[in-house]
Order: C-alpha cells, then structure tokens, then sequence
C-alpha cells in the first residue's frame, strides 16, 4: 500500500500557477503590516508583491485559509528580531489542529527572497507539540493520516537560504510535493542543510547550490520517499552529501515509510572526504541508533524492523570533483 502512495507521488509536479488555490493579492494596508517590524509572527493569508522590500519579524502561512499565499520579495530579506529557533522560524509553513480535524495550507510560494535564519514546513507536531503525531504513529494507516493533515505543494524558488545554527529547510513529517528550485543555501547549520522527516513524499530539489558549512551530510532522506534531487551542486567540506535511512524509534515514533523510489541524479559534489566520500549513501544507518527500541511493540514500521528498508532508489550520473 505504501508503494502504491509512493510511485503516486512520482507523477511530474505542475508548477503552473493555475493548478495551485489562488489566493488574492495583498492589501497596501497588509503590506505595510507585513514590512513593519515586530517580534510578532505576521499571519499571511494573501500574495505579497515586496518588490524589494524587507520584512522585519516571522512570516506564519498557516491553516486552509492560507492556501495560496505567498511572498515575492523582489530580492528583499525576510529576519525576525531575535534568533530563529525550530519551535520560532523565520517562515513558518504550517498546519493547524481543529475540531473538525487538520487545516493544511496547500500552495504557499517563496520566491525571490533571502530568507535569514530558516523556513519550517510541518503537518502534525507544528509548533513541537508531538503528541498527536506519536499517537498517530501507533495507527496501520499513519502515513495516509501524516500527508492528508500536512502542507501539500509548497514552492520555495529563488531563494537564499543564510542560515544561523538551525537547519535551514526542514520538511515535516507527511509534507508532500514540496518544490525547492534554483536556490542558494549559504551560512552555517550544526546539522543539515535539508531535512526531509519520516512520512514526507514527492519532494522536488533542483537547480540549487549548497555552500554552507554543515556538522552533518547535506541533505537528510528520513523514512522519506518518492523524491526527486536533480542537477543541484555540493560544496560539501569533508562532509557527506545525501544520506537515505529511516530514523527509528526517535521520539518514540514509528516510522512507518521507508526511503524508496527516490531519484537521485545528475548533481555535483566538491569537496568531499578522501578516504570516505559518502557522497550519496542509501540505508545510512540500519538501526545504529540507541534509541531505536523506543518505538517498539507493534507490528508494522521501524517498531517491526529498525532495518531503512531503502528500495527502488535510482542513484545515477552524479560527479564528484575537488
């Protein structure tokens, strides 16, 4: 059945702005709240045109009624007063738990813009409650339940990326059809310079360059699947590039998806270790993790096996240079 999901996902994403909700354009009104500094996280729910401007504080595009919204820097920067955290991002692309069940926004757009610390991207555990998704773990059907309550279609384009510590894009658990396209990540980040988290799917990164300095590999393929990394460039500094594992038992969440079917091609690396280049490793951890058992006693995903079960991954035409 998750296979099924899967090869679903592989179907080429349509980036034409038709096939996305449209959301209006921004009031003058909207845009002089937006570029007025504050602390406060500016509730997005209309297409902002800054034509250079810069926005001063956190960007929150949350719930259905956010679907559609979206910023167009026109070469401004997006930073908040204070330092960017992963429960606090600088844009937040979230859902949100009501009485009739999750509020997803589907098609939210970044472009043009420089985005000064990180941009988060999170279906159920928005904001770092994990309750409802560790609960949702212990369910046959969790993958189905992650993706229908999580953000779909997200665009980010044109974007530099200038992290501060934390990673700079994170793609919670059950994102879908993310697109990443000709961006720049610069700065540092003491983990990755992408995450792409347990039940996600359908993630397009192309077209990008990667020059930050990471304490880890670059871009992180967890329990993810369906994804397609192309033709981007690695700056890697002695560290790896593209690793596929399933993190299991973290947070005592089961991992049901493995990371299969992804593609994997055409993309440059420079850089890398000489006597290790790990430039893409597939099934990077195999259960080596100490917490691994805390997601046990069921009968299905990483409970069942902490192997990464990494299948159908299409590894081709990627170079390695100095």
């Amino acid at each position: 059945m998750v296979g099924l999901l899967l090869l679903s996902l592989l179907a080429p994403i349509d980036d034409r702005p038709a096939a996305r909700p449209a959301a209006r354009p921004c009031t003058p009104q909207e845009v002089r709240d937006l570029t007025t500094p504050s602390d406060r996280p500016y509730r997005l729910l209309c297409r902002a045109v800054l034509a250079g401007a810069n926005v001063s504080r956190p960007v929150l595009i949350e719930g259905a009624e956010a679907s559609g919204a979206g910023l167009d820097c026109g070469g401004g920067t997006i930073r908040q007063p204070g330092q960017a955290t992963a429960q606090s991002p600088t844009v937040a692309v979230w859902s949100r738990q009501t009485p009739q069940g999750w509020s997803r926004p589907i098609g939210a757009v970044v472009r043009h813009c420089t985005v000064v610390g990180n941009i988060r991207i999170w279906g159920m555990g928005a904001g770092g409650s994990m309750r409802d998704l560790l609960a949702s773990s212990r369910r046959p059907d969790h993958t189905t339940a992650a993706q229908a309550a999580a953000p779909s279609e997200t665009v980010l384009e044109q974007v530099r990326f200038q992290a501060t510590g934390t990673i700079p894009l994170y793609v919670g658990p059950g994102v879908t059809r993310t697109t990443v396209r000709e961006s720049r990540f610069t700065g540092r980040s003491v983990s990755t310079a992408v995450y792409l988290d347990a039940e996600s799917a359908g993630a397009l990164i192309q077209d990008n360059d990667f020059v930050l300095r990471t304490g880890r590999e670059m871009i992180a393929v967890d329990g993810s699947g369906a994804n397609r990394i192309i033709g981007n460039r690695f700056a890697l500094g002695g560290r790896g590039g593209i690793f596929l594992y399933r993190n299991c038992g973290e947070d005592g969440v089961i991992r049901h998806q493995t990371p299969s079917y992804n593609q994997i091609t055409d993309n440059i690396f420079s850089g890398a270790g000489w006597l290790r280049p790990r430039t893409v490793v597939v099934g990077a951890r195999q259960g080596n993790r100490r917490y691994c058992a805390d997601d046990a006693g069921y009968p299905f995903g990483s409970s069942a096996d902490d192997g990464d079960g990494a299948v159908g991954n299409r590894v081709e035409r990627n170079r390695t240079g100095r």
